[in-house]
């Protein structure tokens, strides 16, 4: 993580990238915006709705935008264009809002001149809005304390030279139950200062990509339950004299989960087993809450503390039931993988892939599984 005093030349160097640099995606570097997988349907035509000035100027890694979260009040961390904030506020409908910050003015301005536009598809003026303000200082923007329900981010996180701080910020702004659902870039070891003070390389992620194991261990010491994978894909990077200052580290666009609740208490002879009742919307027949876990409608199946906590006191506790069991079975289902975990499967996998085929980096693709 960068020290505060870096602050400033960050966030003036991010500010150029995104606000005058960049035209539009095609600009892009690496393969972050096209790595992940295909958002739900919901979500595609919830996109299909959104002004074309705002899809144009989308520079996401990934798809962090849950459904059922009708009703809701979200929070956009480095909003940008709006794309996500468009979305989230088709999903919502007109009983809940939306909230973009940003401290790009050249992001936010197409962000806030085409809300009228969006209004016209949706047939009903929506509670979204735009602020400009720097996602280490949300309440300095007027995002009160206690007043989130979901808290969604799209590759920006890692652009923060403070993470801890916005983590931190996101935990204060969040109900008790609240979740941060997001998508970013991370690495697979600890980055050298050549890559972390580079400035096309801070501002397509790379440069400030934490290490996975730090930052699962940073969002545990705030507060955060049991970090949660809920996808992951590597990430190519297509320039040829990036790929020589990145070397051999390797990048993953990672959707993670965090919530705001505390691990239920239990004996060691009790455990807890969990029940989908099949109602959020687009999840009719089963519901995957990470890469772990994944419920189908009306099966009840073991779950861990921390899981059980989630599914019960959660803003997901709508949608489950979640009952102790005797069963000191039960007891023992374990946590979810780690990100960490689930990088060196995926590099035994390319390596596997690599020693049968003679190697694929030159087909260049994120979705190829190689580079």
């Amino acid at each position: 993580m960068l020290p505060l005093e870096n602050s400033e030349d960050i966030h003036s160097s991010v500010k150029t990238y995104y606000g005058k640099v960049l035209t539009s995606s095609k600009d892009l570097k690496t393969s972050a915006c096209t790595a992940a997988a295909a958002p739900h349907s919901i979500v595609r035509k919830a996109i299909e709705s959104v002004p074309k000035a705002v899809n144009d100027k989308f520079y996401g890694c990934g798809n962090p935008i849950p459904l059922g979260i009708k009703g809701k009040d979200i929070l956009d961390l480095g909003s940008g264009s709006g794309r996500d904030c468009y979305v989230a506020s088709a999903l919502v409908g007109p009983e809940g809002s939306v909230t973009g910050i940003d401290m790009t003015d050249e992001q936010l301005q197409i962000a806030r001149d085409s809300i009228g536009e969006f209004e016209q598809t949706l047939g009903y003026t929506p509670k979204l809005k735009f602020v400009t303000g720097y996602i280490e200082e949300l309440q300095k923007a007027g995002i009160e304390p206690s007043t989130i329900d979901v808290c969604i981010s799209n590759c920006v996180i890692n652009l923060s030279p403070n993470k801890k701080l916005v983590l931190e910020g996101v935990h204060q702004a969040l109900r008790k139950g609240g979740e941060l659902y997001f998508s970013d870039m991370y690495a697979d070891a600890r980055l050298p200062e050549s890559v972390r003070k580079n400035d096309v390389l801070i501002g397509e992620g790379i440069g400030g990509a934490l290490y996975v194991k730090d930052f699962e261990q940073m969002a545990k010491e705030i507060g955060f339950a049991h970090p949660r994978v809920l996808s992951i894909s590597p990430i190519a990077i297509k320039d040829k004299e990036l790929q020589a200052l990145v070397a051999n580290t390797r990048y993953y666009s990672i959707t993670y989960r965090l919530f705001k609740t505390d691990e239920h208490k239990a004996t060691k002879r009790t455990g807890f087993t969990a029940r989908y009742l099949g109602t959020i919307e687009g999840h009719e027949d089963k519901y995957e809450l990470d890469i772990d876990n994944v419920f189908d409608k009306d099966v009840s199946t073991l779950v861990s503390r921390s899981t059980a906590a989630i599914l019960s006191s959660s803003w997901l506790s709508g949608f489950f039931a979640v009952e102790e069991t005797p069963n000191s079975a039960s007891g023992l289902a374990a946590l979810p993988s780690t990100a960490k975990t689930l990088i060196n499967h995926l590099r035994r996998l390319e390596q596997q892939s690599s020693n049968a085929s003679g190697g694929c980096c030159s087909t260049g693709g994120a979705q190829g599984g190689c580079c």
